[in-house]
């Protein structure tokens, strides 16, 4: 197993025997215990060397913990005519990644760059690191002529500033309080000691490890890179832990905004070493237009990390490129968190340095992450739509619209537009980084995300519908209520962006609700009214949805026939005899439908009247119904019936009758005759009566008589034998005491007639 020593005092022991220096910043006071940073940001610079096919390169190097790289080179202006590609292992895993393609920057960028400031891609974050490897190739694949001097790659250790941070850190890594906290050879000085860039230990003054053994891969000591020392700022006592630039007589008045300022994270909340921007803020005459950008790197970071990205790129921009600040106005995470980036306020026009040319009239917002192949979330498009809509909102500048922009620069963007210094070219209010520079930035998928961000910041409220509306039901067209309805709407639109909700009754405002509501209730009077929802931009645009109509009736229905029982054809048993359930309702504007409620349950449309059931005979039955209209009112009805089954031995008998005896018969008995005109008589009281018989193929007919009258003839015939049926029924349409008798007809070959008894309804 091969081990790895370190010895930190501001120069760094590499594992592959090289040694590099580094700079040392420590964050905004209020952070950490005693405002000190629980591990300060470090940037480590490891030169790259000539390779056999005259690629610039550095081998598989160990190195001290990093999150964040880039690789710059001598002369702030100049391109890097080639491909910089770099892998780095994870601290996590201990793997080694694929190799990635680092973009490229804008030439300086920074209007007010020092003369030491560098050429440089632009940063990528990695994700906490422990090695690198680096290989950068000219454009024509052979030679290194053309490549510019002085190429290293820059890795950038965040550092850590808060507990969470800590907690989130890999657990092969110490928090530390500063590089001094190692011991040091005697005679070397720490970089928390070095007053000035001066100061700080070259790589002849730093301790070696004789002990430390290189991975087979990494570069041997005769491989390793040469050193080079950055610039290493102690903190200043002038600097500001706030967010603003220092008051000056050239500062402007940060002007109202036609739209609410969005949450913004602090600089000194994100941990920001105010001494490595010491210079004052430069601003603009106002901001006509905002350029989108992504960073690049992995989308994969959390977003309690993006503090440390946000560290990461600034000081890449301080302490690589040689800026003066973070490059960008503002940076927003995947989770929609809006940091601010360049110092001077928020709400004022600093001039930035993000988009070569046009940095002058416009500010530079930048989504943390790689937006080349995946989209950025719902939530950093948001941000971004808030935040490009209060700042060009401080300016009447509506989001949606053009301007005209002066080229600080002669160049040609990354559609082949060319433009010459000194001339306005038309653009859109929010505009991405490749249509002002030859780049793929913000990424082919963040790119044509730019329209959903112009129509959510500039309104009106996309996409808004209204999904339902409760307290009310639907006939046809129209909608029905007894009076308080809730509208439920949808929109594409964020919440944040949009300044309410109103519910319109008859065209006119009868309940509020909160850009972010989903949905509002409202009273109607009595009669027809129209219903729609409102939805208000924070801009003050509206959409209005299409009106719905809505009536309010508290007019309950009505049965106009009551729920009755009829006895009906069918299989009697001992339990259930066949009845039909029969009733008529109504409604003043629209019945819904009617209900059996018990003794059992079901539901039916408007316009059915009628339903077979069976009823047990022998006790009385509550048969309730509920009649409901569209608005919710409702009538109930409750009738009682009682089926009765009146054997046959009960009665009164006229001729030949001989008793049968089965348990397919109801009481287990019934009487048979083949006797003409001999007959049965039953008298009850009651408004349904149903006659009970046997059927077979030899079966003959009967008459029926009801109060003496003849009412039927009844053919008892049938195919299969069955028992127990109702063959003949009838209702009244009130009870009252009736005589149903039966007379054998003596039909000639087939006789015979078996009755069960007879049932009736009461």
């Amino acid at each position: 197993m091969k081990r790895r020593v370190w010895l930190t005092l501001g120069a760094v022991v590499l594992g592959g025997g090289g040694v590099v220096s580094y700079a040392v910043a420590s964050p905004s006071a209020g952070h950490g215990a005693g405002g000190q940073a629980k591990r300060p940001v470090r940037v480590y610079d490891l030169a790259l060397t000539g390779g056999a096919s005259g690629e610039r390169k550095l081998p598989r190097t160990d190195t001290r913990q990093f999150s964040l790289l880039g690789v710059s080179w001598t002369g702030a202006a100049k391109r890097l005519h080639g491909t910089a590609q770099v892998r780095t292992r994870s601290v996590g895993t201990g793997e080694w990644t694929a190799w990635h393609d680092l973009e490229a920057a804008d030439p300086l960028e920074d209007p007010a760059a020092g003369a030491g400031a560098r050429g440089a891609s632009e940063p990528l974050w990695v994700g906490p690191s422990d090695g690198v490897q680096v290989q950068v190739v000219h454009q024509d694949g052979s030679t290194s002529s053309g490549l510019p001097k002085g190429l290293q790659v820059n890795l950038v250790d965040p550092g850590v500033v808060t507990d969470a941070e800590a907690k989130a850190e890999p657990a092969a890594f110490v928090v530390e309080g500063s590089p001094s906290d190692s011991a040091s050879p005697a005679g070397s000085q720490s970089p928390a000691d070095s007053g000035s860039p001066a100061e700080s230990p070259s790589a002849t003054e730093s301790a070696t490890a004789s002990d430390s053994a290189a991975p087979s891969d990494s570069a041997s000591a005769s491989e390793s890179p040469s050193a080079t020392v950055s610039a290493s700022a102690s903190a200043s006592a002038s600097a500001s832990a706030s967010a603003s630039a220092s008051a000056s007589a050239s500062t402007p008045t940060a002007p109202p905004s036609t739209v609410p300022e969005p949450p913004i994270v602090s600089r000194a909340d994100w941990g920001a070493d105010e001494s490595l921007s010491p210079d004052p803020s430069d601003y603009d005459a106002d901001v006509k237009a905002v350029f989108v950008h992504h960073t690049d790197g992995t989308n994969d970071y959390t977003c309690a990390q993006s503090p440390a990205i946000v560290r990461g790129i600034y000081a890449y921009h301080t302490q690589t490129e040689h800026w003066n600040d973070i490059g960008y106005n503002f940076l927003v995470d995947k989770c929609g968190t809006i940091f601010e980036g360049r110092k001077g306020g928020v709400g004022l026009p600093v001039l930035g340095a993000h988009t070569y040319g046009w940095n002058r009239e416009s500010a530079g917002i930048a989504v943390l992450g790689d937006y080349t192949t995946a989209g950025a979330t719902d939530a950093a498009l948001e941000s971004i739509a808030r935040l490009a809509a209060w700042k060009l909102g401080q300016y009447g500048a509506d989001p949606a619209g053009t301007v005209k922009l002066t080229a600080g620069a002669t160049q040609t963007n990354y559609f082949g537009t060319a433009y010459t210094s000194g001339t306005a070219y038309t653009f859109n209010r929010i505009s991405g980084h490749r249509d002002g520079y030859n780049t793929q930035c913000p990424g082919n998928s963040l790119y044509p995300q730019l329209p959903t961000v112009r129509a959510w910041a500039a309104g009106p409220v996309q996409g808004l519908k209204l999904t339902s509306l409760s307290g009310a039901g639907l006939s046809g067209s129209t909608y029905y209520t007894k009076g308080t309805v809730t509208a439920k709407w949808s929109t594409t639109t964020p919440g944040s962006l949009i300044s309410k909700f109103q519910v319109l009754v008859d065209g006119k405002p009868a309940a509020t609700a909160a850009g972010t509501a989903t949905s509002a209730s409202a009273t109607l009077t009595a009669g027809s009214h129209t219903v729609a929802v409102r939805a208000v931009h924070q801009s003050g645009r509206t959409t209005t949805t299409a009106a719905l109509t809505v009536v309010t009736d508290t007019t309950a229905p009505t049965f106009t026939t009551a729920p009755k029982l009829s006895l009906r054809t069918g299989t009697v048993s001992a339990t259930a005899v066949p009845v039909t359930l029969g009733w008529k309702a109504a409604d003043n504007a629209a019945l819904k439908s009617v209900s059996l409620l018990s003794p059992t349950t079901a539901t039916f449309g408007p316009t059915t009247t009628g339903s077979s059931r069976t009823a047990k005979p022998g006790s009385a039955s509550a048969w309730s119904m509920k009649a409901a209209d569209y608005a919710g009112n409702t009538r109930a009805s409750s009738p009682s019936f009682t089926p009765v089954i009146l054997q046959e031995t009960s009665a009164v008998k006229s001729g030949t009758w001989t008793a049968r005896s089965s348990t397919n018969y109801l009481g287990g008995k019934s009487y048979s005759s083949g006797s003409k005109n001999a007959s049965l008589s039953w008298t009850f009281t009651g408004r349904s009566a149903s006659w009970v018989v046997s059927r077979a193929a030899t079966s003959g007919q009967a008459y029926v008589y009801v109060d003496g009258t003849k009412a039927a003839t009844v053919d008892l015939k049938s195919a299969t034998t069955s028992y127990r049926q109702a063959i003949w029924t009838k209702t009244w349409s009130s009870g009252a005491k009736h005589t149903v008798k039966i007379v054998v007809a003596g039909t000639s070959g087939r006789p015979t007639v078996t009755t069960d008894g007879l049932v009736y309804l009461k």
